[in-house]
């Protein structure tokens, strides 16, 4: 079967931005930088990205594009007799679909609340109303689980048309739109009478906050970021690579990408920071900030009905870019694995992910009795450890060894690969930083995240 590539060059970009963009990236980002001293998280934040994801973004793709194999296949055709890297393969696929089984009930809140927002559901209410109102959706497992399933339909309806038909065509348009409405949503903001704070806030560093919020809480809390924000370690970016040609250099690529991804991430903190210092709102809320707050903002801004709907509709097209992206790979592993058509893969997986989505939805209601990590805890918080803590940092520890040692793939083949075509190119140098230094980075997120989780 000969393998679909995609159309274009800014096809590949969009689409693997899209699937680094998500609801983690623009939501959590700025909750993040709240918590952790404005400014100064931004300019570590940065610095993190740039020696921690682009050289693990760069193998991924790289991989990709060697193999021409969707994740659960990419390492045979690549790895040396006898040896079991593409035992990996299986953990990404494992990863795609456990990351499925709760990111479609949030993306399942986004559609809903855009929905909610652009019918005045919100108008009038008072800040302890707002609350309830998201307490009673968590709670309403029909509702959930319907929200959930259109998300599932959504994503394997725009995959069944093809790589280049359905998946690129229609994340090009959604993505240009999104960047458009945040644009729009950032100026609205920052013209906000009062938000000038909010902008200090944000992109002004402060050695004072610095010093409050705890220097190492910080590096750590950048660092953090910065390496989940680009959904490294299962695959994600590795299926794009297998799916564009040679005529670009990988490690130019993946700063385009990253470029993308933190415009988005830093856009959101441009709408979120004026407008909650503007309202008096606290930016250290953490996850409520989007459900509880932020309709409260909208609710005494000047047309704030359109404003609250056109901001649920950015954060709709932010999780549906990451379930096309996710789907994707999902899909193209399955055809790997069986030799399923894409419209049989579709059909199958379908049906699969509507039913293993359905115990995150009910999490709240039906299935509230089950405490995986003792009271205050939930299947979701199950299915979130396993991804973020475990299958993303173990998987880029793995994909940096494979490319880096003589036993996987080696660092000279990942080197060729990377720096075929023009662009921006791996150079010599860094062979000593990924093979010895980053791996033990990425150690330090991997037990820091287990620390952080479990004390």
């Amino acid at each position: 079967m000969q393998r679909e590539h995609l159309g274009s060059r800014l096809g590949f970009i969009l689409l693997s931005a899209g699937c680094a963009i998500g609801i983690g990236n623009v939501w959590k980002f700025p909750y993040i930088t709240g918590q952790n001293g404005g400014g100064i998280f931004v300019l570590i934040y940065l610095f993190f990205l740039v020696i921690l994801g682009i050289p693990v973004m760069s193998m991924e793709f790289a991989i990709g594009r060697a193999s021409q194999k969707s994740p659960v296949a990419m390492y045979r055709p690549l790895e040396p007799e006898n040896t079991k890297w593409h035992l990996h393969g299986y953990a990404c696929l494992l990863g795609n679909v456990v990351l499925m089984m709760f990111y479609c009930t949030v993306s399942g809140w986004m559609l809903r609340y855009f929905l909610s927002t652009a019918a005045g559901t919100f108008v009038g209410m008072d800040s302890a109303q707002v609350s309830e109102a998201f307490g009673s959706m968590l709670s309403d497992g029909t509702g959930q689980v319907i929200y959930t399933a259109a998300t599932v339909l959504i994503g394997i309806l725009v995959c069944s048309m093809g790589v280049q038909k359905g998946l690129e065509r229609v994340t090009k348009y959604m993505m240009l739109l999104l960047l458009l409405i945040m644009v729009v949503l950032a100026v609205n903001s920052i013209l906000t009478p009062g938000g000038s704070k909010g902008l200090a806030f944000y992109l002004l560093p402060s050695m004072e906050r610095f010093r409050e919020a705890g220097i190492g809480q910080v590096v750590v809390a950048a660092m953090n970021q910065s390496f989940f924000t680009l959904s490294l370690g299962m695959g994600g970016m590795a299926i794009f690579g297998s799916y564009i040609g040679k005529d670009r250099a990988l490690l130019g690529e993946s700063v385009n990408v990253a470029i993308l991804d933190t415009f988005v991430a830093f856009t959101s903190g441009l709408i979120i920071f004026p407008a909650c210092f503007a309202y008096d709102v606290k930016v250290t809320s953490g996850p409520s900030l989007l459900f509880e707050t932020l309709p409260n903002v909208f609710n005494n801004l000047p047309g704030g009905r359109f404003w609250g709907a056109l901001f649920f509709v950015f954060m709709s097209f932010a999780a549906l870019s990451t379930v096309f992206a996710v789907f994707e790979n999902i899909i193209s592993c399955t055809m790997d694995l069986f030799g399923w058509s894409r419209r049989k893969a579709c059909i199958i997986d379908c049906i699969a992910l509507l039913l293993l989505t359905i115990p995150c939805a009910l999490s709240w209601s039906a299935l509230a009795g089950i405490k995986p990590f003792g009271d205050g805890s939930n299947i979701m918080d199950l299915e979130d450890f396993i991804v973020s803590n475990c299958i993303l940092p173990l998987g880029s520890f793995i994909i940096v060894l494979f490319c880096t040692r003589p036993k996987g793939w080696g660092w000279d083949r990942y080197m060729e690969e990377a720096n075929t075509g023009k662009g921006l190119k791996v150079a010599k140098w860094m062979r000593s930083y990924v093979t010895y230094i980053l791996p033990l980075i990425i150690l330090v997120v991997f037990i820091y995240g287990i620390y952080d989780f479990f004390w």
